[in-house]
C-alpha cells in the first residue's frame, strides 16, 4: 500500500518545479531565436555581402553548429558533475552578447566567426536544462514537462520572430541582432538570482556526479557506454534525421517564401512566426498531453506516437513545397508545423528515463550532436549547394526543389523511432529504465 501511495504521489505535478521550468523554457526560447535570426536576414545579408547560397548555407549551418555540437559533449560531461545552473547562465550571457555583436560584422567571414562563437555559448544550454528538468519532475510526468520545455521553439516564432522581422524591415538586419541579443543578458541575471541547482535524483540507477579528470578517454568511454544500448542508437539516428529537417527548414523557409511566393521580409516573419509558432506549440503540447495520459503498460507508444508524427510530416512538407495554390501550400505548412516537433518532448523524456541519472546531460548532448552537427551539415548546407546547382535551370524556384530533402528525412526518422519503440524488451531496457517493461 505504501508503495502505491508513493507512486501516486510521484505521478502528481511538482509545482515547485514550475518556476525553474518556466525560466529554462524562456532561455530555450532565446536559444532557438538567436540561431534562427540569420535565416530571416539571409536575403538582406546576401544583398549586402554578395555571397553565394553555398557560402550562406555554410555560414548558417556549419559555422554555428561546429562549436555548438563539438563543445556540447564535454560541457554536458561537466554538467553531469558540476553546477548546471552556473553553466547555463554563463552560456546564455555569452551567446546573447555574440548575437548583439553580429550587428557589427563587416564581412561574411566576420559573420561566420560571430556564428561560430554564438554556437559555443548555446552549447551550454540544452543538455544541462534537460538534466535539471529530469531532477525536478518525476519520470511519468517528464513527457509533459519536456513538451512544455519543447514549446520554446514555437514561442520564439510566436513572440519574437515577428518583432525581429519588423525591426529588420524598418531599421535593418543589424539592428535586429542588437535588439534580440540584449534581452538574453537580462534573463541570465534573473535565472542565476532566482533558481537554485537542484539535488540530483536517483530512480534506481547511478546518481552521479562523480569525480575524475575530464579527459578524452573518459568522455569517449561514457559515450560508448550510451551506444551499447540499441535503443539509444536508433534514437540517435532518428533525431539526426529530424535535425536535418528542422535546421534546413529554419534556414531556408524565409528565403523560400521570398523567392517562390514573393513575400517581403515583414510578411515572411508575420507568416512564419504565428503559423509555425502557434501550430508548432499546439503539436508539441498535444503530443506531450497524449503521451502523459498513456497507461503504464503502453510504454512502447511513447515512441510510436512521435514516430507516426514524423512519418506524416514528410508528405506535408512535399505539399508545402510543391503546392502552387495558396490553400494547398498553406495547409502543408500548417500540417508540417504541427507534426515536425511532436517528437522532441517524448524522445527527450524517454532518453532521460532510459540512461543513468549521472549521464543525462551527456546523453542529450550526444543526441544534439547528431541533430545539430550532422543534421545541420546535411540540411542547410545541402540545400544551399543544390540551390546553386539548380539555379541555372530553375532560377529562383530552385529552392523549391532543393528543399525536398526535408520531405524525405522525417519519414526515415519516423522509421528509426518505430524500430526503437518495438525493440524486444530485453534489448531495449537499459540499467536505469523507469518505465515498466512491456507485457
Amino acid at each position: 500500500m505504501s508503495e502505491a501511495i508513493a507512486q501516486e504521489k510521484e505521478a502528481g505535478w511538482p509545482w515547485k518545479a514550475s518556476w525553474p521550468l518556466a525560466l529554462l523554457t524562456l532561455i530555450a526560447v532565446f536559444n532557438y531565436l538567436d540561431r534562427a535570426l540569420l535565416g530571416l536576414a539571409l536575403p538582406l545579408v546576401k544583398r549586402e555581402f554578395g555571397a553565394s547560397d553555398t557560402v550562406l548555407g555554410l555560414v548558417t549551418g556549419v559555422a554555428f553548429v561546429l562549436l555548438y555540437s563539438v563543445l556540447g559533449v564535454p560541457i554536458a560531461w561537466l554538467a553531469d558533475r558540476y553546477n548546471r545552473r552556473n553553466i547555463i547562465t554563463f552560456g546564455l550571457a555569452f551567446w546573447s552578447l555574440m548575437t548583439a555583436l553580429t550587428g557589427f560584422v563587416g564581412s561574411v567571414w566576420q559573420l561566420a566567426m560571430a556564428r561560430f562563437l554564438m554556437g559555443a555559448g548555446e552549447a551550454c544550454a540544452m543538455p544541462p536544462s534537460n538534466s535539471i528538468i529530469a531532477d525536478l519532475v518525476p519520470p511519468r510526468r517528464r513527457p509533459l514537462a519536456m513538451a512544455i520545455f519543447g514549446t520554446a521553439n514555437s514561442l520564439a516564432f510566436i513572440i519574437f520572430f515577428p518583432i525581429a522581422g519588423w525591426v529588420a524591415q524598418h531599421y535593418g538586419w543589424r539592428a535586429m541582432f542588437l535588439a534580440m541579443g540584449a534581452p538574453g543578458l537580462v534573463v541570465a541575471l534573473l535565472f542565476i538570482a532566482t533558481v537554485r541547482e537542484p539535488v540530483r535524483q536517483s530512480h534506481g540507477g547511478d546518481a552521479r556526479p562523480r569525480g575524475g579528470a575530464m579527459t578524452g578517454g573518459a568522455i569517449l568511454g561514457d559515450v560508448a557506454d550510451l551506444f551499447r544500448n540499441r535503443w539509444f542508437g536508433w534514437v540517435f539516428l532518428g533525431v539526426t534525421l529530424m535535425g536535418a529537417n528542422v535546421w534546413a527548414a529554419g534556414a531556408w523557409t524565409p528565403t523560400f517564401f521570398a523567392r517562390v511566393h514573393h513575400m517581403g521580409l515583414a510578411e515572411v516573419a508575420g507568416t512564419v512566426g504565428p503559423v509555425r509558432g502557434f501550430v508548432g506549440a499546439a503539436g508539441v503540447l498535444a503530443g506531450g498531453f497524449l503521451i502523459d495520459r498513456l497507461p503504464a503498460h503502453r510504454d512502447c507508444w511513447r515512441m510510436a506516437i512521435p514516430a507516426i508524427a514524423c512519418i506524416l510530416a514528410g508528405p506535408a512538407e512535399a505539399l508545402f513545397l510543391l503546392g502552387d495554390v495558396r490553400s494547398l501550400w498553406l495547409s502543408g505548412f500548417v500540417a508540417t508545423s504541427f507534426l515536425s516537433l511532436i517528437h522532441q518532448g517524448p524522445i527527450y523524456a524517454a532518453t532521460m528515463n532510459v540512461v543513468r541519472p549521472g549521464q543525462r546531460a551527456l546523453a542529450i548532448s550526444v543526441i544534439l550532436f547528431g541533430a545539430s552537427f550532422l543534421g545541420n551539415v546535411v540540411g542547410p548546407s545541402a540545400v544551399g549547394l543544390l540551390n546553386d546547382r539548380l539555379a541555372a535551370e530553375y532560377g529562383p524556384l530552385a529552392v523549391r526543389y532543393s528543399m525536398l530533402i526535408i520531405a524525405v528525412t522525417p519519414v526515415l526518422a519516423g522509421l528509426c523511432f518505430l524500430r526503437a519503440a518495438f525493440l524486444p524488451s530485453e534489448s531495449a531496457r537499459p540499467r536505469a529504465m523507469t518505465y515498466p517493461s512491456r507485457q
